[in-house]
């Protein structure tokens, strides 16, 4: 199209333009418009507004074949006047935002409160303060400057509460960063591939102009509105944006619109993109959210005035949605839109997972049992003070004394929430938060890129991994490695002189011209290293099969572009066979055809011989085929090919739909042995996880013998162990009944030794994870980790526990619906996730057996202490420093620890295997009673050993004591070390093992001392510290030098003796959330739930703090598990939207089809399969 006519055609249309799109025969609002048209309509408005895909391709300056020029300005000037492909991300909470979160914590607010009344008691000075008949305790030790310094504690409260709402706020802040950080870290890893100035190349998603020419192709997730110009079979799964499940075929004349955040599930083709970023129909949907977000923040405000602070989940969760912008997943599930309404009845709801289930039930109990202690602790001491004050001595309330008499009961009330603080360990969701985004950041390392953070942890419970052969027990480098052609049977590459020419001419056009022209073969990026393969593997095999013959295939290629090609029949798990039929000279048809070779030989009827005739090829040919050449090559390990052709008359044109007539009567031209060699680590990999205690098994759609010979080179079967190995079908005719359904109890007969699942289809995957998960065969639910990486893995690794997808080899769908991605395609590295998981378990015992010994501890001492001297020993101010240590550096040092071998010698714990083992129980009961004995003794008897005033029962405001600051700086320094303690839970006896390789716990330790010193010496007033002289110290850090020596002693105690100590935190078997039925609306709610719903909300709320750690794991788009816990509101009235809320597709859906299989028609259920050809 010369210049001159273009710009004539330009001149003419320029004046119906509006300026912007002044540069392109279409502006910005027409093709947005043309973009919502479907169907036929769309097919009418491109016909009478452009002509056709071309004349748009005209208008958009491009071309259908070379693409885009790529020269920076015109892509400029494109993204001007177009936009970008990107769409803005939601911007994060600020740091303001944050700390006002972390100040709605319940207890935090009323120590607030409290501390103000304090403050402003101490201010006001009626006259009645100097009447002594006021109270008992006012005389005493007060004189002038004391009572000024009345407003110190006050003050002082509120100064911890500060800290430890900067602290929070801080922590939130950085969690989001890290995780923003690994969600764009996603998105620069998603390219996509367009044709520019002629050349093939991948670029990031982002860099997508309107106008440029992209190649789709099977697993891809289209990543903008675009025209469909040239392709075959392209068949779309839109249910991300129409909410339909069946498969839409794409076609010029049919139906070319191709829209963002749809799945490409079978065929290729190239589109002309027309609308990116928020022009999108994806970024259309997500401004709209983007607008409602903010109305339904406005409503949720609303909301939390009635709702004193428990947040709607949904809103919270959509707030974030829009989050970490949203190149990477164009619709990660319509988070919204229209189509949400239908899907949410039938997404499928992840149970909570273990973890968070056992913390949820203990943080109940322990919250409980901490608000209890309070409340009789407040009612005591004012009880005992008025009848001391009144009854005892018959002091007339007078009006004058009332000031004083307030001060004494905010004194005691601040007491009581001091208890309660320190009884209610929020910690504990720091310490699951601080847990997994540290295990998550060091994974990355390990080639773990975590999606939804509680895999992390589910992977340390796993008890069976179904992984797939090709790419990740073996290196997905295929190489032909035997043949068959001629009637000779070569065991290694034939010479090319010894085959026919007519042979090997048929034999390189049917290898290069039927299979995707994407994929090649490139010379070595470095010397001396191997030929680089791009796009398929068992296609780039057989390409460099031809280059070993010395022939070439890209002259063929080049004779007959894809353009040309007349017909394809593309790869899928039903046909398991691939055909491209051409157009001859003479007008007649040639299609070739490869595939599994007993698949493909059962439809062939005549072989090439030596001499390259076609002789007869009868069914005992074949047999005697199978039995001679290919059975011996599959139990070398090698994957078969057959490739054969056949030959049609130019009329009367053959029928092409009709499959069955035109895949027949092939004529075999010869079959190929390919070679895909084992990982060399695999083995020891598999070794470790069956020492773990966790069954590996494989599923694959290789031919069985090739299967079971690949599972014995990885160790995953052992010749002479009583083992399963079946086919596909021999499976489903084991565990259907005469019906054709599926029984669990069938199943249950096989899995337990199933090892080898060969010849099978995604649903047959699909099938066997949810028969393990759903199996009542053993007394432990099992957990289900699965690796997948085609298309039609999605339904299998949405429903394991766990699902890998493979980085490299991963198709886009593959990706949206998995937990962790494998970096590096690695079975290894899912032995490293298996580690972190039981680290992250481990920690978290860790930290829960260091703060149940110090809340026990804590608790007891302040409300005996308060009962039997009026006074807590220990203040408010140190209370919530010891929290501080206790909660925020504690859950920091102790969750942190890197994950060891050894971890990988023990089984997996198992869904109800309590969280508090009997172990920690008597480890927390031991420390306790040894820490409980010397703060008594220190308190009763403490002054004369150190020959020190007593500090019992001092007056309202007198100064800090000598002997109260030796029991607050004990009690730290046991702590202290108590820590090093913790840090092992099995009972083992060196607890310095390996301490110097975890530098935060050092740090953290030793600054919290130094801090301690600090507050000892120079605190003060505010801490209600005197200062201690060196020998006092020395005691000090003696008594909590014991804590090690006294550790020891609890080792040695045998556990098995204690009966009689319970384990806390277990899931018992029915209070865990079966897995629902896949359209089952119902909930069940587990105990902790249920109790929260009796309104005893109040003290839970004080747990709020895990509400805003958990937001992390929602900007993670994890499942609803956390919050479906903890945002239960109160209102009955609010339990339908909760049912909303806890099923509202957080998690990809990949459509409704693929996640109830039974819908799927059989060609629908099957989509190419990433292993390319069987």
């Amino acid at each position: 199209m010369g210049d001159m006519t273009n710009s004539d055609f330009y001149s003419k249309n320029q004046r119906n333009e509006s300026s912007r799109g002044g540069e392109f025969g279409c502006t910005l609002e027409e093709l947005r418009s043309l973009m919502e048209l479907r169907g036929t309509e769309a097919v009418v408005k491109i016909k009478e507004t452009y002509g056709d895909t071309e004349a748009i391709c005209r208008r958009l300056k491009t071309s259908p074949v070379e693409g885009l020029p790529g020269t920076a300005p015109d892509l400029e000037k494109r993204k001007q006047i177009f936009g970008q492909n990107f769409i803005p991300p939601k911007k994060p909470k600020t740091f303001l935002q944050l700390v006002w979160e972390a100040l709605q914590d319940v207890t935090l607010i009323i120590l607030e409160i409290a501390a103000i009344i304090s403050l402003g008691l101490s201010f006001y000075h009626p006259p009645g303060e100097s009447n002594e008949g006021c109270a008992t305790a006012q005389a005493g030790a007060e004189d002038e400057g004391e009572a000024e310094a009345g407003w110190i504690e006050g003050a002082a409260i509120l100064l911890s509460v500060i800290c430890v709402v900067l602290v929070t706020a801080f922590n939130d802040w950085s969690k989001e960063k890290q995780f923003r950080g690994l969600q764009s870290r996603i998105e620069q890893e998603q390219k996509f591939t367009v044709v520019r100035a002629g050349q093939v190349v991948q670029i990031p998603v982002a860099e997508i102009v309107v106008g440029d020419i992209a190649q789709i192709k099977y697993g891809d997730l289209l990543p903008a509105d675009g025209i469909f110009i040239q392709g075959n079979d392209l068949k779309i799964d839109e249910s991300s944006l129409t909410g339909e499940s069946d498969q839409v075929r794409k076609s010029v004349d049919k139906d070319p619109m191709l829209l963002s955040g749809t799945h490409v599930m079978e065929g290729s083709g190239r589109m002309v993109v027309t609308a990116v970023g928020v022009n999108s129909q994806t970024g259309i949907i997500f401004t709209l959210l983007g607008a409602g977000g903010e109305e339904e923040e406005k409503k949720d405000k609303k909301g939390k005035m009635q709702d004193g602070g428990a947040d709607s989940s949904q809103s919270k969760a959509k707030q974030q949605d829009g989050a970490a912008a949203m190149e990477m997943q164009p619709l990660k599930s319509a988070e919204g839109g229209d189509a949400d309404d239908k899907k949410k009845a039938n997404m499928h709801k992840k149970e909570k997972s273990v973890l968070q289930g056992k913390l949820t039930k203990l943080a109940v109990q322990i919250g409980k049992a901490g608000l209890v202690m309070s409340a009789i602790t407040v009612i005591i001491l004012v009880l005992y003070f008025t009848v001391d004050t009144f009854v005892v001595n018959k002091k007339p309330w007078l009006p004058e004394c009332t000031p004083v008499y307030v001060q004494y009961f905010v004194k005691f009330f601040i007491i009581g929430v001091t208890v309660l603080v320190v009884a209610v360990p929020e910690g504990l969701p720091l310490a699951v938060t601080i847990s997994l985004a540290y295990s998550v950041k060091k994974m990355m390392k390990d080639n773990n890129l975590v999606r939804h953070l509680d895999a992390c942890e589910t992977m340390g419970n796993a008890t069976a991994i179904c992984s797939d052969k090709t790419g990740t027990l073996t290196t997905n480098r295929m190489t032909v490695v035997q043949a068959y052609v001629g009637d000779t049977h070569y065991k290694e590459v034939p010479d090319p002189s010894s085959i026919n020419a007519k042979t090997m001419e048929l034999l390189v056009n049917a290898i290069a011209i039927n299979s995707a022209y994407t994929t090649k073969i490139l010379p070595p990026e470095r010397e001396g290293a191997l030929p680089r393969q791009v796009g398929n593997k068992t296609e780039c095999g057989l390409l460099g099969f031809v280059l070993d013959l010395k022939q070439d295939y890209e002259p063929v290629r080049s004779q007959i572009p894809e353009e040309k090609l007349y017909k394809v029949y593309t790869f899928n798990s039903v046909r398991k066979s691939m055909s491209t039929v051409i157009k001859m000279p003479d007008e007649s048809f040639r299609m070739y055809s490869k595939g599994a070779s007993e698949i493909v030989l059962k439809k062939c009827c005549k072989i090439l011989n030596g001499a390259g005739e076609a002789r007869v090829f009868r069914p005992r040919d074949r047999d005697e085929m199978v039995k001679k050449v290919i059975e011996p090559m599959a139990c070398d390990g090698l994957r078969t090919i057959c490739v054969a052709y056949r030959d049609f008359p130019s009329s009367p044109e053959p029928d092409w739909d009709n499959e069955n007539d035109i895949l027949n009567d092939l004529t075999c031209i010869c079959v190929v042995g390919i070679e895909d060699p084992v990982r060399p680590e695999v083995p020891e990999a598999i070794r470790k996880c069956q020492r773990a205690g966790i069954t590996v098994r494989m599923v694959t759609g290789d031919n069985i013998n090739t299967a079971r010979a690949i599972a014995i080179k990885c160790g995953i079967i052992h010749p002479g162990e009583d083992f399963l190995c079946l086919e596909g079908k021999e499976f489903n005719r084991r565990i259907r009944n005469e019906k054709g359904e599926i029984e669990q109890e069938r199943i249950d007969k096989i899995w337990p030794k199933l090892r080898v699942l060969a010849r099978s289809s995604p649903t047959d995957k699909h099938t066997l994870v949810k028969g393990i998960i759903d199996s009542t065969h053993t007394e432990q639910r099992q957990v289900v980790a699965v690796t997948g990486d085609g298309t039609n893995d999605g339904p299998a690794l949405k429903k394991a526990d766990v699902g890998f997808a493979m980085g490299i080899a991963g198709t886009d769908v593959a990706k949206e619906a998995s937990d962790i991605i494998l970096t590096d395609d690695n079975f290894s590295s899912i032995v490293k996730a298996v580690m972190w998981g039981r680290n992250v378990y481990d920690s978290i015992s860790k930290f829960l057996q260091f703060q149940l010994t110090v809340n026990v501890v804590a608790v007891i001492v302040a409300f005996t202490g308060a009962c039997i001297t009026q006074d807590s020993p220990l203040k408010a101010v140190q209370m919530l420093w010891v929290n501080l240590i206790m909660d925020t550096f504690a859950s920091l040092a102790l969750a942190t620890e890197p994950p060891t071998e050894t971890l990988l010698l023990r089984k997996p714990y198992g869904r109800n295997k309590p969280l508090i083992s009997r172990t920690m129980m008597k480890n927390i009961l031991g420390h306790a009673v040894y820490q409980l004995t010397l703060i008594f003794t220190l308190l009763f008897v403490g002054e004369k050993v150190f020959q020190i005033d007593s500090g019992r029962n001092a007056p309202l405001h007198s100064p800090p004591s000598e002997h109260y600051t030796i029991i607050f700086n004990t009690f730290v320094m046991m702590q202290l070390f108590n820590e090093i303690n913790a840090r092992k839970i099995h009972g083992e006896r060196n607890v310095f093992d390996g301490i110097f390789r975890n530098p935060i716990f050092c740090t953290i330790v030793l600054g919290t001392f130094a801090i301690q010193i600090l507050i000892v010496q120079f605190g003060g007033k505010p801490f209600s510290c005197s200062p201690l002289q060196l020998d006092q110290w020395m005691w000090c850090i003696f008594i909590g030098l014991g804590e090690l020596v006294w550790g020891q002693v609890i080792a040695t105690i045998p556990t098995s003796r204690l009966k009689f100590l319970k384990e806390a935190g277990r899931l018992t078997q029915k209070e865990e959330i079966p897995e629902e039925e896949l359209n089952e609306d119902v909930e069940e709610i587990d105990h902790a739930e249920r109790e929260l719903r009796r309104g005893q909300i109040l003290w839970f709320r004080g747990l709020n703090r895990i509400q805003t750690q958990i937001e992390v794991v929602n900007t993670f788009k994890s499942g609803a598990s956390f919050q479906g816990a903890l945002r239960r509101q109160s209102s009955v009235t609010s339990q339908s939207q909760d049912v909303a809320s806890l099923s509202s597709p957080s998690r990809v859906s990949l459509s409704n089809a693929l996640s109830s299989p039974t819908s799927l028609p059989p060609a629908a259920a099957g989509h190419p399969r990433r292993e390319g050809v069987p």
